[in-house]
């Protein structure tokens, strides 16, 4: 397994405004070098409830094209989510794009009742670990972070971890940044894995104000962050080596 490169994208959303949303992820991600792209929650949209105008189809809808372009064009995997209208339901779904044009999906399963989430989208039903470059991904969606239940890493019956990473997309006001931080260094020590979170930064359209706080934290809960309250786009090495050691020094998971 080699070591990663992730590139957390913390941008300022455009309320509702897919193409100016595609626009500024591209101005963003000009000359980045990467393996592995994180977007915030609804990258397109913001954190809206209106379904009835940004739900796209669950085939190639037109963000998920654009994912896929920036895939190929980056040679890079990407993640974030959108809303996906599927049959009868709306979900907040999680959409893993790869160079090679394969794609993978995750349901939120938490959905956010405090802002009425859960009257306009189903939740998830399953659990979605993705390989990529040799790594394993737990794909995961902002509100999921409380619940430690629903991430709980195990030995396989290879006898390896299920997963490598959490990845958490994420539009988390800064008035429970303090939740955020203490949250994501608490999944990756519990579950000996590196976590990447990426939250927006801004003003939405309900007045609720985003710090960031995007940032990759390891196994044994050390911190690398990027600014925040700012627009940036920031790449970050995981090493694989070091997972490997703490894993094997603290062999916690075993007892699970």
């Amino acid at each position: 397994m080699q070591d990663l490169k992730v590139t957390l994208v913390q941008a300022n959303q455009l309320w509702e405004d897919k193409v100016a949303n595609f626009s500024n992820y591209e101005k963003l991600l000009k000359g980045v070098d990467t393996d592995l792209i994180v977007l915030p929650e609804m990258f397109n949209t913001g954190f809206s409830m209106n379904t009835e105008q940004l739900a796209e189809g669950a085939e190639e809808s037109l963000s998920i094209q654009w994912l896929r372009k920036i895939a190929q064009e980056k040679q890079a995997a990407i993640y974030s989510s959108l809303i996906i209208r599927d049959g009868d339901h709306v979900f907040n779904r999680g959409v893993f794009a790869e160079p090679n044009g394969r794609l993978s999906f995750y349901d939120k399963r938490k959905t956010f009742g405090l802002a009425n989430e859960d009257l306009f989208f189903a939740s998830g039903t399953s659990e979605s670990i993705v390989e990529y470059a040799g790594w394993k991904f737990q794909l995961q969606i902002c509100y999921d972070l409380r619940f430690p239940e629903i991430s709980r890493n195990r030995i396989a019956p290879n006898q390896l971890p299920a997963y490598d990473v959490l990845l958490y997309v994420a539009n988390w006001p800064e008035k429970r940044s303090m939740h955020w931080n203490a949250l994501l260094a608490a999944r990756a020590i519990e579950n000996q894995c590196y976590v990447v979170g990426v939250n927006r930064v801004g003003k939405d359209a309900k007045d609720l104000v985003y710090s960031g706080d995007s940032q990759v934290v390891d196994a044994l809960g050390n911190v690398t962050s990027l600014v925040k309250n700012k627009e940036t786009t920031a790449t970050i090495v995981m090493k694989h080596q070091n997972l490997q050691q703490t894993r094997e020094k603290l062999p916690f998971l075993k007892d699970c």
